[in-house]
Parts: structure tokens; sequence; C-alpha cells
């Protein structure tokens, strides 16, 4: 992330000891992350409609402990999937694949709020969903290759049945 953000000279330079910094600053503070509004509602219902539910974050493996309990997800998944269990996290699609193989492999869709959540998806041949929580705008979405947007879960779910996920 270093990288995109602030380029090849600064992740060469300091990318280390800003990785370092930022991981000391986001654990003193992750007490203060709360789910979106309808995030384990969207779990439910896709469940309810006898999809397989994977959840792939390039958070590490501590972090998504914390997610977990947050979403109170760890029975409602079917499984999880972290940075731990891959050599490159999102845009590459290795945390896809690792997903996907969880899943069990068949046709999947993902669901997520970032241009490199699409690009991963499009690198792993699965169309994705976004939703506009992770701050990107409708057409940066839409340029990576989402097959929809929404701007909110709750429009997310409102609206399935017109989305790649129609069971």
């Amino acid at each position: 992330m270093v990288k995109a953000l602030a380029g090849d000279d600064v992740e060469a330079e300091k990318g280390d000891d800003i990785r370092t910094a930022e991981k000391a600053l986001y654990t003193a503070m992750i007490h203060e992350v709360r789910p979106l509004p309808d995030a384990r509602r969207l779990i439910e219902t896709l469940k309810e409609r006898g999809h397989t539910v994977v959840l792939a974050s390039s958070a590490k493996q501590e972090e998504i402990d914390h997610y977990l309990d947050l979403l109170d997800a760890r029975e409602l998944a079917d499984d999880w999937t972290s940075s731990a269990d891959v050599e490159q996290t999102k845009p590459d699609p290795d945390l896809v694949n690792t997903a996907l193989e969880k899943a069990g492999g068949g046709e999947a869709v993902m669901i997520g709020d970032s241009v490199w959540d699409v690009e991963a998806a499009n690198r792993a041949h699965i169309p994705t969903i976004a939703i506009r929580t992770g701050g990107f705008g409708h057409d940066e979405l839409v340029e990576a290759g989402a097959a929809c947007v929404f701007d909110s879960l709750h429009d997310l779910i409102a609206s399935l049945g017109d989305t790649p996920l129609k069971g």
C-alpha cells in the first residue's frame, strides 16, 4: 500500500518504518472499529439463500480475530482467510484464490469496497459487487471492473436479485 500511495522511492526508503508505525497506531485504536451497518445481516442473508460465505481480508490474523468477534461471525461464515494465508495480498489474486479453495471451488462472486478488491477478483476471473464504503467513488469502482456498485450494504441486500448473486 505504501508504494501505491507514496511511490517507489518512499517504499524503498521508508516502507518498513511506515508499516511498523501503522501497525502500532492501528493496534492502539482497534477497539474503536465498528462493523458497518448491515454487515452481519448481509452474511445472514447470503447464508439463508444458500451461498457459501468465505471472508477474505488482507488484514493480519489478530485483526481478523477481532473482526470475527465484532460481527459474531465465527459460526456464521463458512471460513475466512487473512494475509497470513498468502504470499501477496490484494490487488494480487492470491487471497481471492485461497478463499475460492476454502469455499470448495465453483462459481463465486466477490463483495468488496475497494479498487484493490475489484482488481484481485478480476485477476481471479470472478465478478465483483462493489459497495461504496471504502472511500472509492462509483466511477472508480466501475473503471476497476466492478459488475455493479451499491452505496450501502442495505442497498445491496435490498437488490441481491439484480446482482451476479441472483440466488
